[in-house]
């Protein structure tokens, strides 16, 4: 932004156009850029799904020199003509690997087909393999590659566990664990959007304070049940996989996998929430005999075996990870 041009006569921008795969994390991103537009001079503006199409076409008439979005809403601005992305200077796609995982491919590639061929690229990704070179490397020209951290690492700020339990005893084991580890700043991902709901839902029947988020829900009730869990108005966080990527909230205590993730990288996404900038942290995994073969593949993603765990007073049951014998 530092060295991103300034609007001049009749410039409406954007110079700079960010792309990212979840609301949540364009409204991080802007909470981010606006404090350094301020020093920069350059005004930011976010556009995402959710909410009122006509005050986000009055900021893009105004003009802006940052334009923070989601894929599905850019579209829908550019197809209504309100959007002008010719004066593109710096391209920023942010978490590829997970827009590339939510299908977003052909939306991005509209989006840049309509950026000048002239710009910087800045492509972000917790895992660059040969999907996204695939896809997205005929948008880079001759790009420097910077390697923070290897694919599969985890912090070794975060103890990993593993509890195995039938499917049906999960929520009883939950609850055991919340008692016996504490229920205050906990994160709980479960893999789909009805399985939040009812996780959390269960938890408020027995005296836990908890809220779900997940796509399905309006961007200002995501947002409200970030801030509240920020704020600690909410103890536990019950979420689906939107929640593990990029997102920032400080001190979590400890992350607890409901169900195991379908990819193994995002169970190095979803453990990373917790054990952030030194501290240390806390993750325990359900495992079911369905998902052994997860198991093993997070395993072999993050290059080690997971310790088991118990609590006192619960029983967890073994025998689920082992083969079923013939006829079982």
């Amino acid at each position: 932004m530092d060295q991103l041009g300034h609007r001049e006569g009749n410039d409406r921008g954007p110079f700079m156009l960010i792309v990212s795969p979840t609301r949540e994390l364009a409204s991080q991103i802007a909470d981010t850029c606006m404090p350094i537009g301020k020093h920069t001079h350059h005004f930011v503006g976010t556009f995402v799904g959710g909410v009122a199409y006509g005050p986000q076409i009055k900021k893009l008439e105004r003009g802006l020199d940052v334009a923070i979005v989601t894929p599905g809403r850019m579209i829908d601005l550019m197809e209504r003509g309100a959007a002008d992305l010719s004066q593109v200077q710096v391209l920023v796609l942010d978490e590829a690997d997970r827009m590339l995982d939510m299908g977003f491919l052909p939306d991005v590639t509209k989006i840049v087909e309509h950026t000048p061929a002239e710009r910087q690229t800045l492509l972000f990704s917790a895992t660059i393999d040969s999907s996204i070179q695939k896809n997205l490397g005929n948008l880079l020209k001759d790009p420097a590659i910077i390697e923070i951290a290897r694919n599969g690492e985890t912090a070794a700020t975060v103890a990993q566990y593993i509890m195995p339990i039938a499917n049906r005893k999960k929520q009883e084991l939950l609850e055991a664990v919340l008692n016996d580890k504490g229920h205050e700043r906990v994160i709980v991902f479960a893999r789909t959007k009805n399985r939040t709901e009812e996780c959390a839902e269960a938890l408020e029947a027995a005296g836990f304070h908890a809220e779900s988020i997940h796509s399905d829900k309006t961007q200002g009730r995501r947002r409200r049940a970030l801030e509240n869990f920020r704020r600690g108005k909410t103890s536990i966080l019950v979420a689906t996989d939107v929640l593990a990527r990029g997102i920032d909230v400080p001190d979590v205590d400890h992350v607890i996998n409901f169900d195991l993730p379908d990819m193994a990288e995002d169970y190095v996404h979803r453990i990373g929430r917790t054990g952030r900038a030194g501290e240390e942290g806390f993750a325990i995994s359900f495992v079911t005999r369905e998902t052994m073969k997860t198991l093993k593949e997070i395993e072999k993603l993050i290059g080690k075996d997971i310790p088991f765990t118990t609590i006192e007073g619960y029983e967890t049951d073994p025998s689920v990870l082992e083969k079923p014998k013939r006829g079982e």
